[in-house]
């Protein structure tokens, strides 16, 4: 006895520490990565992106320690996963939404998610991916409403969608987070952010790769006649797949473990968001992507198997390596897949099958729905635009496709600087009697980007109100341009429109102000030469 050495084991349950690596450590790395996009989303969007941003942070924080606490659990707030767990759903968030949508997004993601699943390790989906679906479900206006200083503006993939293209100097407005969208889009800085992750060996490249990758190949696929270079850059820097690809996919506890199951995770990423962006409803769907994918990770993980590193000489009993690993089924991940049943892939292939037959039926049989919120999107604009409007009482027609799409992504004459026609509908009663027009306009010209507005024309060819749907201009001097003292003076103009003259320009903002009026000139001019001429015919 006195000879014999004795060894103390420490016996825990897996996942055991290989190296020094911490969680803490971990969570660090992540959010000294988001710093970029953090400070630039606060930078353009203002103050009240900073405090989206701590609701979102301290809702996280607070609802773990007070789930702790009841529960009689160790505090794990110190590790600081909540932190970064409320400041990627905050980052995922539109900058003017009301407090309390990070606060019940941040404590549904920390306390369903991941509390309710045994904590950090346990959870099987993206706890902040979860957090922004459920808020989307739940409160999709909001959700949805993308404002800078108060005034309402489209998406770049939502603005991509309906326009079919976007000029290169708005794409690097993506990459410098000037184009707009939730408060952690700028393109430039997520790069950052993801390569010292990479640099830091806090994330493999496989995932992200892989994520970009396909989702470019599958993009080429579904869109092989409306794709150019510019787009698909467009479609890469927009709508959160940059956000995935590095911050939310990468998650270690709900991506695959082997380099050979990452690369097959995230091509699933890649091709539920092209699939989703190409022929769903909404404009981008990448979160659901990522949350589909993070459902089959433990799928991937039992066949994709790591060799392991070595064997024990007694255990050989004669055998080679590869009728050992055959034995054990280590014989690598294509062995591994056939030696198994097909009972799990006929399992998931049907519900896939049915999945997709169930959100086939529901697109179905939501299209009324869709079209009428489409409709209630655009009857804000309508009714700031054009007297007696009556949700429930107006029929909206479009104008002679024709005539609208012959200046599609063309200037709009020489007079009027960079001008393109957008839309343009016609408003009447529910007797069919006249009320007005409404023309959509876009000018490249303005000061800090593209400005888009609408024309609320009346029958007898005056101006009865402009409204403004992107606006991305200095604060406190082009910005002013959507004051109700510089718009109030349209009304009631019609022909030709002289700044100056007709129109004061904003002090210290004559870009801007030259901009508009050239874009209410040439809404105008489209009125005066394109619609009266329809209505001629149409009543000859």
């Amino acid at each position: 006895m006195t000879n014999q050495e004795v060894y103390n084991y420490n016996i825990s349950s897996s996942p055991h520490v290989r190296n020094k690596i911490s969680t803490g450590s971990v969570m660090y790395d992540v959010f000294i990565a988001l710093m970029p996009v953090s400070f630039i989303g606060v930078w353009r969007f203002g103050f009240h992106a900073l405090l989206v941003i701590l609701m979102s942070i301290a809702s996280a924080v607070l609802t773990e320690f007070v789930f702790d606490y009841i529960t009689g659990k160790e505090n794990t707030i110190r590790d600081g996963s909540a932190v970064v767990t409320g400041l990627l759903l905050a980052l995922c968030l539109p900058a003017g939404v009301a407090l309390y949508i990070p606060y019940i997004g941040a404590v549904f993601a920390i306390l369903i998610v991941k509390c309710l699943f045994g904590g950090l390790g346990k959870n099987f989906i993206n706890p902040a991916l979860a957090g922004r679906c459920f808020l989307l479900l739940s409160f999709g206006g909001s959700m949805t409403r993308y404002t800078i200083d108060g005034v309402t503006g489209a998406t770049p993939l939502a603005k991509l969608a309906s326009e079919g293209s976007l000029s290169a100097n708005y794409i690097v407005k993506m990459f410098t987070g000037h184009a707009g969208g939730v408060i952690g889009c700028s393109a430039f800085a997520l790069l950052i952010g993801g390569l010292y992750l990479w640099v830091v060996d806090g994330i493999t490249w496989q995932i992200p790769v892989s994520i970009i990758t396909s989702f470019a190949v599958f993009m080429a696929i579904f869109n092989p006649e409306n794709l150019n270079l510019g787009n698909l850059i467009a479609h890469i820097a927009g709508g959160g797949l940059l956000m995935a690809a590095f911050f939310m996919a990468t998650d270690p506890v709900t991506s695959p473990v082997t380099g050979t199951g990452q690369v097959i995770y995230g091509v699933c990423v890649g091709f539920l968001s092209a699939l989703f962006r190409t022929y769903g409803a909404s404009a981008d769907s990448v979160s659901y992507a990522v949350i589909l994918s993070n459902l089959i990770t433990p799928l991937i993980d039992e066949y994709i198997v790591p060799k392991p590193f070595g064997y024990r000489a007694d255990a050989m009993d004669g055998k080679g390596i590869f009728e050992l690993e055959n034995n054990n089924n280590q014989s690598g991940w294509l062995s591994n897949l056939l030696s198994k049943s097909y009972g799990n892939f006929i399992f998931l292939g049907s519900g896939i099958l049915i999945g997709c037959v169930i959100l086939y039926s529901v697109s179905i049989l939501t299209g009324g729905a869709l079209e009428a919120q489409k409709l209630s999107a655009n009857l804000e604009i309508y009714q700031a635009v054009l007297p007696d409007i009556d949700k429930n009482n107006i029929n909206i027609h479009e104008i002679s496709e024709i005539a609208v799409a012959d200046f599609d992504g063309v200037v709009y004459g020489a007079d009027f600087g960079n001008v393109y026609i957008n839309q343009a509908v016609t408003a009447e009663d529910g007797e069919n009697n006249l009320i007005g027009h409404v023309i959509s306009v876009t000018s490249a010209d303005g000061n800090d980007g593209n400005i888009t507005l609408s024309v609320g024309v009346l029958p007898d060819g005056s101006i009865h109100a402009i409204y403004f749907t992107e606006l991305n201009e200095t604060p406190g001097l082009g910005m002013r341009a959507a004051e109700p003292e510089f718009i109030s003076q349209f009304s009631g103009l019609y022909g030709h429109i002289t700044l100056g003259e007709d129109i004061d320009a904003l002090s210290g903002a004559t870009v801007t102000s030259r901009a508009v009026v050239n874009a209410v000139n040439a809404a105008l001019d489209f009125y005066n030469t394109q619609i009266t001429q329809i209505n001629a015919d149409g009543e000859g």
